[in-house]
């Protein structure tokens, strides 16, 4: 199982949980399972999230690689210049 913080204004979508675990081995993986436990998340999987990953962003990373004790955060795409 992996442990997901849930950043900002997706805590909504899963009745205000900052932290919620899924079986998952990659990021798509993480983004399926979330919409079918949770399917207040799926608007917002479908504009976007990125996912920060041992303090590393990653944007559509798909088949990036999640361990059982990798730090998992999601958030909104982050966007700005």
């Amino acid at each position: 199982m992996v442990k997901v913080l849930l950043w900002g204004s997706l805590r909504q979508a899963t009745g205000g949980l900052a932290e919620v675990e899924v079986e998952a081995a990659n990021f798509k993986q993480l983004l399926d399972r979330l919409a079918a436990e949770y399917p207040g998340l799926k608007p917002q999987i479908a504009r976007g999230i990125s996912l920060s990953l041992d303090g590393v962003i990653y944007r559509e990373a798909w088949f990036t690689e999640i361990g059982p004790d990798s730090e998992v955060v999601l958030m909104p795409y982050m966007t700005g210049g």
